[in-house]
């Protein structure tokens, strides 16, 4: 499943739902990525997170699908926040539910690490010197790499 939205989310709720009524899960794993309150040395006041409606949703269902497709998952589910959050916000949870941990395990890193190189968001972060916009990092592709 997936979902971009705007509106925090309440992770207790969301993996508690994942895999309601299914009894062949035998491991959920989850990540949930969170507002740092400093970049690059300096204090961040807020990050404000953009996408393109329509494409960012079908990258990531792209993803989803690749996930599925190399390790059994009986659920997973994605849900990315856009809009300004302020730091210790939640931005993001993946959580990949299956039979055995080792497959929920690596899908839920898998599907982090693609999250973050491949799917459409732009971020702004507030700083005292000023709003700049986050470039992509060498240390993102490199994790992401290994699943080539």
């Amino acid at each position: 499943m997936i979902r971009v939205q705007k509106e925090d989310f309440d992770l207790g709720k969301e993996l508690q739902a994942l895999g309601t009524g299914n009894h062949n899960i035998g491991g959920v794993t989850s990540f949930v990525g969170l507002v740092r309150d400093m970049a690059g040395g300096e204090e961040v006041g807020a990050m404000t997170l953009e996408h393109y409606p329509g494409m960012t949703e079908k990258m990531l269902e792209k993803i989803e699908a690749e996930a599925n497709e190399r390790w059994p998952l009986e659920a997973s589910l994605i849900i990315h926040r856009y809009g300004r959050m302020e730091p210790g916000e939640q931005i993001v949870l993946v959580a990949c539910a299956s039979p055995h941990r080792e497959a929920a395990f690596e899908a839920c890193h898998f599907l982090i690490d693609w999250l973050k190189t491949k799917a459409p968001f732009w971020k702004l972060e507030e700083k005292e010197s000023g709003a700049d916009w986050v470039e992509a990092r060498a240390s993102d592709d490199t994790a992401a790499a290994k699943w080539d």
